[in-house]
């Protein structure tokens, strides 16, 4: 309950500051004016980006001896999907996926490795689309922030290779700290044995933020917002990564805050900016609702039994 009171305190905080900044009643009016057919191709591309996601999750956890098929795991992703946009202070939407698959057999500790294993494999998919688009866009920030979101890039993928290298060290399992590190490396490292996989997965990784990325560029564009796609693959994967950090509700006003902050450096309006924004969060939302579907169904056949 503290966790979900403190991060109700931060979102409303943020959105406060925002909205003494920026005139409420011209979003309003530009979310007003939205034309529909690029929310609509902004709902398809999250919903596409998501059966993209459950089906990278399906390929690490057949690799774990997880026998469930593509549509068990395409459910559970849009169910924790649900619970991650429209319940963020109640259950997790990771845990769920743990909750569910521990039900397979395999045990709680599996499941949790496999969904570890794939936010990880999520985070670099992320961090290489922003790598990529720095350097194909590299005069489009300032060379100080350049840098800095290169570094953090360069980072986080090198982060993930040490940590994928422990499991080679045996030493590791034998300190109670250092086990379960010891144990989701040597898993990663059986997942990603050899470049087939490792090139594979990697791509899909990519293209499902490229999808999410066109989402935003949709509903920027039914903004105003007349921007190439490349600088969108520059701007939007860090406020990506920042809403990453479970401080929000959903993201909600770090994301708002992060686009605006990172727009203004390219000249755009913080009207426009924090319209596409909301929108876009309201997409999210959207994209969630075929999750509840699911569960409400997934506990009328379990009640039923």
């Amino acid at each position: 309950m503290l966790k979900l009171i403190i991060k109700i305190l931060i979102t409303i905080a943020i959105l406060f500051v925002i909205a003494r900044n920026i005139d409420l009643s011209a979003v309003l009016g530009v979310v007003r004016g939205m034309r529909p057919e690029y929310l609509l191709l902004a709902l398809v591309m999250q919903l596409l980006s998501a059966a993209l996601a459950s089906y990278r999750w399906f390929l690490i956890m057949r690799r774990l001896k997880f026998e469930q098929g593509p549509m068990f795991y395409l459910k559970s992703y849009l169910k924790g999907s649900f619970f991650n946009q429209a319940l963020p202070g109640g259950i997790g939407g990771d845990a769920y996926r743990v909750l569910e698959c521990s039900k397979l057999g395999n045990g709680r500790k599996a499941a949790f490795y496999g969904v570890l294993l794939d936010r990880l494999l999520g985070l670099i998919g992320l961090l290489l689309l922003n790598l990529l688009a720095n350097v194909a866009y590299p005069d489009l920030l300032p060379a100080a922030i350049f840098h800095i979101l290169n570094t953090i890039a360069l980072g986080g993928i090198a982060a993930v290779v040490v940590f994928a290298m422990l499991g080679k060290i045996d030493r590791f399992a034998g300190y109670k700290f250092t086990r379960h590190l010891h144990e989701i490396s040597a898993d990663m490292r059986r997942v990603y044995h050899d470049p087939k996989a490792i090139g594979l997965h990697s791509v899909i990784s990519v293209l499902i933020h490229f999808i999410s990325m066109l989402a935003v560029y949709f509903i920027g564009t039914g903004v105003g917002l007349h921007y190439g796609l490349l600088t969108f693959l520059v701007l939007v994967p860090p406020v990506m990564l920042l809403t990453i950090a479970p401080i929000s509700l959903a993201g909600w006003g770090v994301r708002e805050g992060g686009m605006i902050g990172l727009f203004l450096l390219v000249g755009a309006d913080k009207t426009l900016v924090l319209s596409m924004s909301v929108l876009y969060g309201l997409v999210l939302l959207a994209a969630s609702l075929p999750g509840l579907l699911l569960f409400l169904m997934s506990r009328q056949k379990s009640e039923s039994k």
